[in-house]
């Protein structure tokens, strides 16, 4: 029969302590940054897209 293991964090990224400890307003302002980044990025994908079917 399998054994299931967990594996144990080798300790808290700075990202797993925002995650924990910040704000409702902070996390929102970060969400929405990135999404904002991540827009534009697809974009950016879209029209270089675009450009080399033209």
């Amino acid at each position: 029969m399998l054994k299931k293991t967990r594996l144990k964090p080798k300790g808290d990224s700075a990202f797993t302590e925002f995650i924990r400890n910040a704000s409702a307003a902070e996390k929102k302002k970060v969400y929405t940054e990135v999404m904002k980044r991540a827009s534009a990025m697809q974009k950016k994908v879209l029209e270089e897209a675009a450009e080399a079917d033209n």
